[in-house]
């Protein structure tokens, strides 16, 4: 079953700890091109965050290709890999057991897109330009 870790969670210091042992190892597989396969060769993948379970048996990648292009298909080849995937990460970090990973859509960019873009609304460029009125004075 993959489960995917929710980013809303609540962490343990634990499972960030994990979490970021995992997200380096991860990148560095990636870094590497360790995985044989041509949709992965041909982007180059970033790993914002490694989502852990309480249990640590679970872990959720959020991934993204630079650019942001072909992200459908350079996250079905991870999660096509992932076997393999968790194997060479088990070699590089220095846990009992080395949790099922699941590799899902970063959406990160998206919200700081938006954000942006909300601040840089007419509203809210008056509100932060203009000095307010003290009536005090």
């Amino acid at each position: 079953m993959n489960a995917v870790v929710p980013r809303s969670s609540k962490q343990g210091q634990r499972q960030l700890r994990v979490g970021e042992l995992l997200r380096h190892a991860l990148a560095e597989v990636l870094q590497r091109g360790e995985i044989n396969d041509p949709v992965l060769e041909s982007h180059v993948v970033t790993v914002p965050e490694v989502r852990v379970s309480p249990d640590l048996k679970h872990a959720s990648a959020y991934v993204m290709p630079l650019g942001g292009r072909d992200e459908a298909e350079v996250i079905a080849a991870l999660n096509r890999h992932r076997k393999y995937v968790r194997g060479l990460m088990a070699r590089r970090v220095n846990l009992k057991n080395t949790p099922d990973i699941t590799f899902v859509r970063d959406d990160s960019f998206d919200a700081g897109a938006r954000m942006d873009a909300l601040l840089d609304s007419p509203e809210v460029r008056r509100d932060t330009l203009d000095p307010p009125e003290d009536s005090d004075a």
